[in-house]
């Protein structure tokens, strides 16, 4: 990655994404948490759809818990890996309720022995609720990351959060992590990339690129 890559890409993420914000619907601390750990393997449409349903049934913390983990994996039927999820949301619930008076915790310690909750999950919520800079690797960002040079094409999601943190200012986390995150979406996507209307393609670096 030279600088002057990578002052080009942030560049165009600026003019072409300057606001991006998260597309996950949430109005308090614990529906986002649960919007993340959903969104594993799920699209954030698909999420959207499943938790505004929930939120709307159950719209208060206490209500929640009165949810049995058979009807939360009714709920998210839609989604993969809901049986999973369902059971990972009724004992994060549980656990926040026990041992945080209902609230989501901002440590990364804490927020990672939660039911669910990895490195990825806790890195967005973090972000997202308590604006500490951090950079959460989703499948996007991973892609992103790999086509333009950020990291290599074998470099797991690990060494990509370190390549990332070491690459771009701390200042830009969070908002870096979301243009990674609509560019891949809606333009550099992964089976169907617009590479003939990408201003970007010539740094890229995907052997299968649609010309």
């Amino acid at each position: 990655m030279t600088t002057a890559n990578k002052e080009r890409i942030l560049a165009f993420f600026d003019e072409h994404y300057p606001d991006v914000k998260g597309e996950l619907e949430y109005k308090k601390d614990y529906e986002l948490l649960i919007a993340v750990v959903l969104s594993a393997q799920s699209t954030d449409v698909a999420v959207n759809a499943v938790t505004r349903k929930l939120f709307t049934k159950h719209p208060t913390f206490a209500s929640l818990l009165t949810v049995k983990e058979a009807q939360f994996a009714a709920y998210f039927k839609t989604l993969g890996l809901y049986r999973n999820k369902a059971k990972h949301i009724y004992n994060l619930l549980h656990l926040l309720n026990e041992q945080h008076d209902g609230k989501v915790p901002e440590s990364k310690e804490k927020l990672l022995k939660l039911p669910g909750v990895g490195v990825k999950t806790a890195n967005v919520v973090r972000a997202e609720l308590f604006k500490i800079p951090e950079i959460a690797v989703d499948t996007h960002v991973a892609r992103i990351a790999k086509r333009l040079g950020f990291a290599k094409f074998s470099d797991d999601v690990t060494t990509i959060e370190k390549k990332l943190r070491r690459l771009l200012p701390q200042e830009r986390y969070i908002k870096t992590h979301h243009q990674m995150i609509h560019f891949g979406r809606y333009l550099c996507k992964a089976q169907s990339p617009q590479c003939k209307k990408c201003p970007l393609v010539d740094i890229c670096v995907e052997p299968n690129k649609k010309l």
